[in-house]
């Protein structure tokens, strides 16, 4: 029976130290972007980003031609920063996933919430590198619209 115990606790802490797949870490550091959005946490955003990290989105001019904005991350880290917390609610879903080595690529579609009300929807492109075994979000580009959303 003694020996029972110690091969179940074997087998316990077996299973609870199983390691993280490499698409679990690449999730990990997109959904804690999306909490230091929620939480207006300039330094767990900070910690999402490499150093020359790319941020932009898809949208269109006052006459309806489709540009590309750039912005600074440090821009939008000010930004996040000042709201308060629960403000910025972006809601995200997985659907793709795909890494190779050091590089990885993730497909979210999202809605996003502003003071708890349904602002916009669209989907996330990222890219992330795998510096010194820790991911970070190279390049971000989004798009953002109003119509055929499906909120919750």
């Amino acid at each position: 029976m003694k020996y029972f115990f110690i091969l179940l606790t074997i087998l316990t802490c077996g299973k609870s130290a199983k390691s993280q797949t490499a698409e679990d870490s690449v999730k990990a550091v997109i959904n804690s972007l999306f909490t230091g959005m929620k939480n207006a946490d300039p330094e767990l955003l900070k910690k999402c980003f490499a150093d020359s990290m790319v941020l932009q989105t898809i949208s269109r001019s006052r006459e309806g031609k489709l540009i590309v904005v750039n912005e600074k991350p440090a821009a939008f880290i000010d930004f996040i920063s000042k709201e308060q917390p629960g403000n910025a609610d972006e809601r995200i879903f997985f659907e793709t996933i795909k890494i190779d080595g050091p590089l990885a690529i993730a497909w979210t579609p999202y809605n996003f919430y502003y003071k708890g009300n349904f602002s916009h929807c669209g989907v996330n492109s990222f890219q992330l590198v795998r510096f010194n075994g820790e991911w970070k979000i190279q390049y971000l580009i989004d798009t953002r619209r109003k119509q055929g959303c499906k909120t919750d």
